[in-house]
């Protein structure tokens, strides 16, 4: 069975889980397919990425048949070995992480359950729309479990140390208002997918080339003492200053037209 499908329209890369059956239950297979879309898509042309779920849920998390086959052998033999990310993730870790890397900017539209895996995969967005019906949770405690899907990097960015700490203690599922209250959300939509469509017809109309070097640069500002942050701001912004797609713009505006990117 299909677990994701990939499209591409007007420079955006559409990925949706496609397991609708099981509320796209995240199961091995899955976890293949997306790192796989992830991969085509930093590799494509696209400007700009949305992520979403079909049928009743974005995500619901982790299958429960998946974690008993990791609990019937070593688990340290599938977690430990560092496979993806240039050496620095496992191959659970990247389901979330490669998102997070992916070079364009991300926009996860989210709906239904969003748990554990569900959760820490839309983490792994720039911007998160979310339907009224979204409820996300960190539910690995309910099984007797750590996050460990990325989510230990990617939260800590997002939330406070105290909701951090009562979201992985307790695995309680915050509705969309607590959500965004909380900074896990960026809106909430009545239709989260033609929002996070919209938004990303927007970006992808803009500069490619600025696109990319803002999201570098807001990962710098976002992990780097400053001097260092200063550093690639200059660095980028000479760049794009001599780059072909800001002359672009440029002479757009003057010409009164719409850019034309190459």
């Amino acid at each position: 069975m299909t677990r994701v499908s990939v499209t591409y329209e007007n420079h955006i890369a559409h990925v949706r889980l496609t397991r609708a059956d099981k509320m796209n239950a995240v199961d091995h297979d899955m976890i293949a397919a997306v790192i796989a879309a992830g991969e085509e898509v930093a590799s494509s042309e696209a400007r700009v990425c949305v992520l979403s779920g079909e049928g009743r849920a974005f995500c619901a998390g982790t299958d429960i048949s998946a974690i008993g086959e990791m609990g019937a052998r070593n688990p340290a033999d599938g977690l430990m070995p560092r496979t993806h990310g240039n050496g620095t993730t496992n191959k659970f870790q990247e389901f979330a992480l490669i998102w997070h890397r992916l070079p364009i900017p991300v926009i996860a539209a989210l709906h239904g359950p969003v748990f554990g895996a569900g959760c820490q995969l839309a983490l792994g967005a720039d911007i998160r729309i979310a339907g009224p019906d979204t409820k996300m949770a960190v539910m690995e405690a309910r099984w007797g479990l750590v996050p460990d899907m990325g989510g230990m990097v990617l939260l800590p960015k997002i939330l406070r140390s105290d909701l951090l700490r009562r979201m992985t203690y307790t695995a309680e599922q915050l509705d969309a208002d607590t959500a965004l209250s909380h900074g896990l959300v960026t809106e909430i939509a009545k239709d989260p997918l033609a929002t996070a469509l919209s938004l990303a017809a927007d970006i992808a109309a803009k500069s490619p080339s600025a696109m990319r070097a803002a999201k570098r640069l807001i990962e710098v500002a976002e992990t780097q003492p400053e001097a260092e942050v200063l550093l690639a701001e200059s660095r980028e912004q000479a760049d794009m200053l001599s780059g072909a797609d800001h002359k672009e713009v440029v002479a757009a505006a003057l010409e009164k037209r719409l850019p034309v990117f190459k």
